[in-house]
């Protein structure tokens, strides 16, 4: 299997408000940016945006790198949080409401074609993928503000 580091970011102006997030997919050498928004979204369905968005660019089975800054992303991955909340019906541990099941649902099938590795990495410091993936998160939100 081919491995692909994809890196993932989301920005959003406002909790609700404009969003946007971005991705960037790298392999052998070669690299490809993705990105988009929405106009009233959150930060956290950016973030799970960011991924599904690059993993659903991959038209086969590889290992991928999933390079994050988001511990919300990472952790219900890695830890299988997203599965557990699933499994009790979108009802997390605390007996409340888990927050986006549509997007989980979506990113927890396209996991399951690929061989995951998750990695959280430090917003805003001295990753350069990381901070590329901000940059084109930011100028999407920017595009929905009124």
């Amino acid at each position: 299997m081919k491995t692909v580091i994809l890196y993932t970011d989301g920005a959003c102006s406002g909790n609700p408000g404009p969003g946007g997030w971005g991705a960037i997919l790298s392999y052998n050498g070669a690299e490809k940016e993705l990105s988009g928004g929405e106009s009233n979204t959150t930060n956290n369905r950016m973030e799970l945006t960011a991924v599904i968005e690059g993993l659903s660019a991959l038209r086969e089975s590889c290992i991928v790198e999933l390079y994050s800054d988001s511990k919300y992303v990472i952790d219900a991955l890695e830890k299988g949080w997203a599965w557990g909340w699933k499994k009790k019906g979108w009802i997390k541990s605390d007996k409340k409401p888990a927050l986006n099941p549509d997007l989980w649902e979506k990113l927890l099938a396209l996991t399951q074609r690929h061989e995951m590795r998750y990695h959280w990495v430090k917003g805003h410091a001295e990753n350069p993928y990381n901070n590329r993936c901000d940059q084109m998160a930011v100028a999407e939100s920017k595009k929905w503000k009124a």
